[in-house]
C-alpha cells in the first residue's frame, strides 16, 4: 500500500516506524518543506495520514479531496469547520476519517463516560468538573478529547448545557482545566464531587503507540470508501 504521511512530528515518526515494521508499504513523507511536485506524489498514494496543526489541516484536507486521496487526520483544533469540510468532502466524492484520538482505550472511556453521566443524573449533589493534561508542545487547550468528553456529558444530561475553560463556571457549565507540562502523553479525568466524597473517572495514556496504531487501522479501513467516518464507525460503537 502507498501511504502518504503529511506531517512528520512525533506522531508521524511513530506511525512511520509501525508501518516499517509491518512491511509491504511504500511510505511518502511530507513535512513542513514541500517540493514543487509534492501533489503529484501525493496523488499517487492509496491513502494519506495527516497529523499537522490547526492552521495547516484544512488546506491539507482540501488538497487530498481534490486529488482523490482518502485522508485520515488526527489534527485537532479545527472541528468548528467540520460542516464546511464535510460538504467539501462530499462534493469531491472523497473520503475523510477524523478523530481527536485514535486510541481504542479512549473510545471505550468516552462510551463509559457517557453512561456515567446519565447514571449520575440521579445524584445531582455530585458536581462535575474535568481536568486534562498534555505535553507542553500541544497547541490547543482544552484538547479535542477533553471537549469531546464534556460534550458527551452535556448530551446525556439535562442540567449541563455548556463547557468553559476559564473563569468561574455556572451551575449549567462544566469546567475543563487544561494543564500543559513536561512530556505528558495524555491524561483525562472526570470528577464527580459532593460535599462528602469524590468519584474520579480517569484515562491515562502511557505512550503514543496506541494512537499511531489506531490511525493505521483507520487508514486501512478508509480504502475504497466515500464519505466522512470516525472511530465510532470503525469500532461499531454507534
Amino acid at each position: 500500500m502507498k501511504i502518504a504521511l503529511i506531517g512528520y512530528g512525533k506522531m508521524g515518526k511513530i506511525i512511520h516506524e509501525l508501518l516499517t515494521d509491518e512491511g509491504n508499504h511504500e511510505v511518502f513523507i511530507f513535512g513542513k518543506e514541500r517540493t514543487s511536485n509534492w501533489e503529484t506524489t501525493l496523488g499517487s498514494c492509496d491513502v494519506a495520514i495527516e497529523f499537522t496543526s490547526p492552521d495547516q489541516v484544512i488546506s491539507n484536507l482540501e488538497t487530498c479531496f481534490r486529488l482523490g486521496v482518502p485522508v485520515v487526520t488526527g489534527t485537532t483544533g479545527w472541528l468548528e469547520k467540520l460542516e464546511e469540510v464535510s460538504t467539501l468532502c462530499q462534493n469531491h466524492q472523497a473520503a475523510l476519517f477524523y478523530a481527536s484520538n485514535f486510541s481504542v482505550g479512549v473510545h471505550l472511556f468516552v462510551r463509559m463516560n457517557a453512561w456515567m453521566a446519565e447514571f449520575m443524573q440521579a445524584h445531582p449533589d455530585y458536581k462535575i468538573h474535568m481536568e486534562e493534561e498534555h505535553h507542553i508542545h500541544k497547541k490547543d487547550a482544552p484538547s479535542g478529547t477533553g471537549i469531546w468528553l464534556a460534550q458527551e456529558i452535556i448530551d446525556n444530561r439535562n442540567d449541563y448545557h455548556h463547557w468553559v475553560s476559564n473563569g468561574s463556571p455556572t451551575n449549567e457549565e462544566i469546567q475543563i482545566t487544561a494543564f500543559r507540562q513536561g512530556e505528558t502523553i495524555g491524561k483525562h479525568a472526570v470528577h464527580y464531587t459532593s460535599s462528602n466524597d469524590e468519584i474520579i473517572f480517569t484515562h491515562n495514556a502511557f505512550n503514543r503507540k496506541g494512537f499511531a496504531a489506531g490511525a493505521i487501522v483507520a487508514a486501512k479501513f478508509l480504502i475504497q470508501k466515500q464519505g466522512v467516518f470516525t472511530m465510532q464507525d470503525l469500532l461499531n460503537l454507534r
